[in-house]
């Protein structure tokens, strides 16, 4: 057991309860090296004197409510600090805008320093201990976060974990010949070995960024690169890789981030003869990082992206007696909407939420309707055979529709690494104009920008009924539009996935004080649905859920339960009027409308929905 005089008693205590499974898994994983967990104990008894007494208290109150994220008071929103305010200083002075919209839960954008025009959106670091100098300094941020912790506002940041930039420290000694360095990364003499994990390796970016590895002329060796050329994986099989790069972690963490969002954290373990995905040591590498949070910064929350449907990455959340992330993705759920918006057939939304419901209900979702990436079309395709969906055929209809060819469409979206010869792409495009809110304007249609916006008002309702956290794609709150400008810039050009990451529209902003307009109408929906999940305990993420039959294929319906509340939820994803017919009258309040519902009958205007709350139990 490793004890030391100056270890604090709170950081002993904590670190007494966890030491036996961190020792075990860590020299099953790095075969007995003492010396390198040592060094790991100290580094991370330093991290823990290095944090603030502010930071310590919340600590400490955090560890007294364990599932304070588990709640239905949090909303969240995500965004780019460039976009949005320019600066770090900029968003700290835009906090009561953040504030005014309901949301304590901010998740900021890669803002480390990445390499001009080889960042990936700012996903290849260079220096995981500086901010990208436009945005402002590592002081900045420190400010930025005690503003939010002060306003009672959650920071979450991206912790890109699988891989560097080409720029970082690492990969320039590396390339300068530094055995030590290149043992950080999988160097190559030749490409026999890199052939062989081709073999089984699937590609990420097959048009834009083919193959798993890289030729690097200047040195002369080959390493791998999963994502861009510019983004070298991570050897995790070395311990000196985990060691360094748990003590970014917790650098972040002390520069009072409270959610650490492990990006690409299934890639992380690499093994010849597999698909590099999903493996194992994944698994028993973010455990470890669970334990060591836990003793040093235990108000700290992991957030996993793992880009599967639920109940395949639940493994993540790991056991309740060894549990890895607090929260995961949602992912799957989401393309299923813009499925079912584009079909408005809810049948597949309806087996997800049946799968969802399945789950314990200590797993915490992170769901949302868009983000800064693409969407991705990986949907159930077995199950949608069934009604003659074929994946191929079904794939360029959805982006077909979303990209307004299909007839009758009105949305507008573009298309993301388009392969023609594999029938695939992935989608571009905001929320409010991959309803239609953009063309209707462009077309100056008031019918048709009624509609849109009754669209993407019962889009969030229904992301506001599910079990977890809600997350805004900053904008979203106000329909901010796509952003053509992209094409102008030689930078982004090639990157559809800019369309939706424009700069935030301020002056749109400043519409949303005025009720008719589309800023304003949006806004405050949102608004009166926060404050609504917010008051009501029914819509906590440990409450019972259920979905249930409509008798309408265009409508999905859901229960939930908590204590002696239970709450009807119904969603119309069709253009024309449905009625819901019950076995009995449903006897209860409309929350949203505030109005007394009575009846067997429950009718539902072209993409409108229902918040029922019953009388009794």
């Amino acid at each position: 057991m490793i004890t030391s005089m100056y270890w604090e008693d709170e950081f002993t205590a904590r670190f007494k309860r966890r030491f036996d499974e961190l020792k075990w898994l860590y020299c099953e994983t790095y075969g007995n090296d003492m010396r390198a967990f040592y060094w790991l104990c100290n580094a991370m008894h330093d991290c823990y004197t290095a944090r603030s007494a502010a930071l310590k208290q919340l600590d400490r109150e955090r560890e007294r409510t364990p599932f304070w994220y588990s709640t239905n008071r949090l909303v969240g929103m995500m965004l780019y600090v460039e976009n949005f305010s320019d600066t770090l200083d900029g968003l700290s002075r835009r906090i009561r805008y953040i504030k005014e919209s309901g949301v304590n839960y901010l998740h900021l954008m890669p803002l480390l320093n990445s390499p001009k025009g080889r960042s990936d959106g700012g996903y290849a670091v260079a220096d995981f201990r500086a901010v990208q100098p436009a945005l402002g300094t590592m002081e900045d941020l420190d400010a930025l976060t005690d503003i939010c912790h002060q306003s009672g506002i959650s920071v979450c940041l991206d912790f890109v974990m699988n891989h560097t930039s080409e720029d970082h420290a690492w990969a320039r000694a590396a390339r300068a010949g530094d055995e030590q360095a290149r043992c950080r990364y999988f160097f190559f003499d030749s490409w026999d070995v890199p052939f062989e994990f081709e073999r089984t390796v699937p590609q990420v970016f097959p048009t834009t960024a083919p193959g798993n590895f890289t030729y690097l002329p200047d040195c002369d060796k080959i390493v791998m690169t999963t994502f861009y050329p510019y983004q070298w994986d991570l050897n995790y099989g070395n311990c000196v890789v985990f060691n360094d790069m748990v003590c970014n972690m917790l650098y972040l963490a002390n520069r009072g981030i409270d959610i650490i969002r492990l990006d690409a954290v299934p890639y992380i373990w690499k093994e010849l003869g597999t698909s590099c995905r999903n493996l194992p040591r994944v698994h028993t590498l973010v455990r470890m990082m669970r334990m060591i949070a836990e003793i040093v910064c235990p108000s700290v929350l992991l957030l996993g992206e793992v880009v599967m449907e639920p109940k395949k990455v639940a493994p993540y959340f790991g056991t309740p007696e060894h549990p890895e992330c607090h929260m995961l993705y949602n992912v799957t759920t989401m393309a299923s909407t813009w499925h079912t918006v584009a079909t408005r057939d809810v049948r597949l939304l309806h087996r997800q939420m049946e799968e969802l419901a399945a789950l314990p209900k200590d797993y915490v979702f992170l769901n949302y309707l868009r983000c800064h990436d693409d969407i991705g079309w990986g949907l159930d395709y077995d199950y949608l055979r069934s009604f003659g969906m074929e994946e191929v055929a079904h794939k360029r209809f959805l982006n077909d529709y979303f990209t307004g060819r299909f007839e009758g469409s009105a949305a507008r979206g573009e298309l993301y690494n388009d392969d023609e010869q594999l029938g695939d792409a992935r989608l571009c495009g905001t929320t409010a104009s991959l309803c239609g809110i953009e063309s209707a304007l462009y077309e100056h249609n008031d019918e048709r920008l009624a509609v849109s916006i009754a669209c993407d008002i019962m889009l969030h309702a229904y992301m506001f009924t599910l079990s977890g956290i809600p997350v805004i794609y900053s904008g979203d709150e106000v329909g901010q539009l796509n952003d053509y400008s992209y094409h102008d810039d030689p930078e982004k050009n090639a990157d559809s996935r800019y369309l939706h990451r424009g700069r935030f529209d301020w002056e749109n902003a400043a519409r949303r004080t005025k009720p008719l307009s589309v800023s304003g109408q949006l806004y405050h929906a949102l608004r009166r649905l926060e404050e609504l999940r917010s008051a009501h305990e029914v819509f906590i993420a440990s409450a019972d859920f259920r979905a249930i039959p409509t008798g309408s294929v265009a409508v999905l319906g859901m229960e939930r339960r908590y204590g002696g509340q239970r709450l009807t939820a119904l969603f119309n994803f069709g253009e024309t009027e449905q009625t819901v017919l019950f076995d009995t009258a449903v006897s209860g309040r409309d929350l949203y409308t505030d109005t007394a519902i009575h009846d067997m009958a429950i009718p539902l205007e072209p993409y409108g929905f229902r918040w029922i709350l019953h009388e009794g139990k």
